[in-house]
């Protein structure tokens, strides 16, 4: 505790500063004759505005007064014991050249009360002096005290919320881990989708190469396609205008190929016949010859110039006749290789017919 001096305040003075303190109303004639009840409201005035006693310490336990006999006896001696109790400790501290004693209490004198007086009233207003410099800081600390419990109230709140997230927490923790497994899903899935894209990016690259290929082919197919149409056009230009000029063609050479042939057969039985007479007639003149006549051999010379003429004749139709079945069998080859040209034609016209008809769908 602090030292202070203890300049004897003047009556004047100490009436005025209990005033002021709204400690208590006294007068000179208090002070200069104080009485055992005035000082003891005056201290315990006092020391209720300094706060080293509260306003009930008058009351006693009567726990502790069971104790004692005729307790009603001893409350207002406990009383006073308290209140002397309390001032000696306070005029104690304050460092006072004089110890308060009891007597202070039961017969006070003018003198040493108002040097007891003036020490408390001197820390009295040492106080206030102290308490209006330190006001501002109390005040700040009061406030500051005030935000320190509004922050612990805050701080205490929000523990609270934080214990409830955290229990809200665990109770969706599975909640939670079933949503990671179902993202750790969609991530594999986007992987493999993405790997599907590539494929798909792949494949239609593939596609697209076909595609020029095949544009390509289709170029080359409708450049094949001009060219068979082109020979098209040029074996239907070789193709038979008119089937029944040709028909009528062979019938009639048929028709000369079976005349020849009856002329042949016809000539080969005059041939037959004629050799038969010839021969008669080279026996007749063999047998002639041998009987040596002129005249025989005459007629004889005759005979075999005219048979010889005869015979000459039936050669030149023999001759005629094969050459007649030689030119019938040039015109059947002829007829045959002309039939075969017109199916080869006819089948050569149905595959351009066929390619261009499956070119066309390729092109739609």
């Amino acid at each position: 505790m602090s030292k202070f001096d203890y300049p004897r305040l003047p009556r004047r003075e100490i009436i005025g500063v209990l005033a002021e303190s709204q400690i208590a109303s006294v007068s000179d004639a208090d002070l200069l004759n104080p009485s055992p009840d005035f000082t003891s409201n005056l201290y315990t005035q006092i020391l209720i505005h300094i706060g080293c006693l509260q306003e009930d310490y008058g009351l006693v336990e009567f726990a502790d007064l069971e104790q004692l006999e005729n307790p009603d006896l001893h409350v207002d001696s406990v009383r006073m014991m308290n209140l002397f109790k309390k001032i000696k400790e306070v005029i104690s501290a304050l460092d006072c050249p004089k110890k308060f004693t009891l007597k202070d209490l039961i017969k006070p004198e003018a003198d040493r009360t108002e040097l007891f007086l003036s020490a408390v009233l001197n820390f009295c207003l040492h106080k206030d002096t102290r308490m209006n410099l330190l006001r501002p800081a109390v005040e700040d600390l009061t406030l500051l005290d005030e935000q320190r419990q509004e922050l612990e109230a805050r701080i205490l709140q929000l523990n609270t919320d934080i214990s409830e997230f955290n229990e809200s927490r665990e109770r969706e923790m599975p909640l939670i881990q079933e949503v990671d497994t179902k993202i750790k899903e969609l991530r594999q899935s986007i992987s493999a989708l993405n790997n599907h894209q590539m494929s798909l990016k792949s494949t239609f690259r593939k596609k697209k190469d076909a595609a020029k290929e095949m544009d390509e082919k289709i170029s080359s197919a409708e450049f094949a396609l001009v060219q068979s149409a082109q020979e098209n056009a040029s074996l239907r230009s070789k193709i038979v205008q008119s089937p029944d000029k040709l028909q009528r063609a062979l019938e009639e050479k048929k028709a000369v190929q079976v005349e020849a042939k009856d002329a042949e057969r016809v000539a080969m039985q005059s041939f037959h016949k004629k050799t038969a007479i010839l021969e008669v007639y080279t026996k007749e003149l063999s047998s002639l010859l041998e009987a040596g006549t002129v005249h025989v051999k005459g007629m004889a010379s005759k005979k075999m110039t005219k048979h010889l003429k005869q015979m000459q004749t039936l050669q030149e139709q023999m001759n005629s006749g094969k050459q007649v079945e030689k030119d019938v069998k040039v015109l059947k080859v002829k007829n045959s290789d002309d039939g075969v040209l017109d199916k080869s034609l006819e089948v050569k016209l149905h595959e351009q017919q066929g390619r261009g008809g499956s070119s066309s769908l390729s092109l739609s």
